[in-house]
């Protein structure tokens, strides 16, 4: 785990906000093996034919992609590594990124939840390159999640990397739980918003920001 990484779960287990994990001494490899297992006896009990080419390496679909890919977040050693470079050109007004896809996993249903967010900070010290914020959002997205955890994890962690409370990050998003079961609702989509610093207490700053 990098310091940077290190750094982020600290702040977010102090706030309560870190998703719930436990200790797992299991390997990649002994998690995608001990998942494939299980999706096989899933599939199994479904009454599916493993037999047929079509569904014979469906179990082990889904553990790569589970351990690799929709869950790669769950594992710090995977947190981007960020460069923070000195603000010398003393940038002081609003860097803004706006719709940078999301795609993530309801910690309910184990259904996707896709949209885009938008974050913004006001450099102090230092600043980090652009690809960077879509790289933390990418890695919080890459869990099970719930949306309002997920907005709070990213705000929390540029905040800690960029050693400023002046960050926003704003997403919207639809949720396949909602879409695709229960009320079958394909229209509705979920906004969240989380403000630190003059964003939550300037009017005109979080105007702009969410304008």
């Amino acid at each position: 785990m990098n310091p940077a990484a290190q750094q982020v779960r600290r702040a977010l287990i102090a706030q309560g906000l870190e998703t719930p994990l436990r200790d797992n001494p299991l390997s990649s490899q002994q998690k995608y093996e001990r998942i494939k297992g299980l999706m096989t006896e899933v599939v199994d009990t479904l009454g599916l034919d493993l037999n047929d080419d079509s569904l014979c390496e469906t179990p082990h679909r889904i553990a790569k992609m589970y351990v690799n890919e929709i869950f790669a977040g769950i594992d710090y050693d995977n947190f981007p590594a960020i460069a923070q470079i000195d603000n010398k050109m003393g940038v002081d007004e609003m860097v803004k990124v706006s719709d940078i896809s999301l795609t993530s996993t309801c910690e309910h249903h184990f259904i996707t939840i896709d949209g885009t967010a938008k974050v913004a900070y006001i450099p102090k010290s230092s600043i980090i390159g652009l690809s960077k914020i879509n790289r933390i959002v990418r890695f919080f997205a890459q869990r099970p999640q719930v949306q309002e955890r997920l907005t709070q994890q990213i705000l929390v962690a540029l905040q800690t990397l960029l050693n400023t409370d002046d960050v926003a990050v704003s997403i919207s998003a639809t949720h396949y739980c909602v879409k695709s079961r229960g009320i079958m609702d394909s229209q509705s989509s979920t906004q969240t918003t989380a403000l630190g610093g003059c964003f939550k207490s300037n009017h005109h700053t979080r105007a702009e920001f969410l304008g």
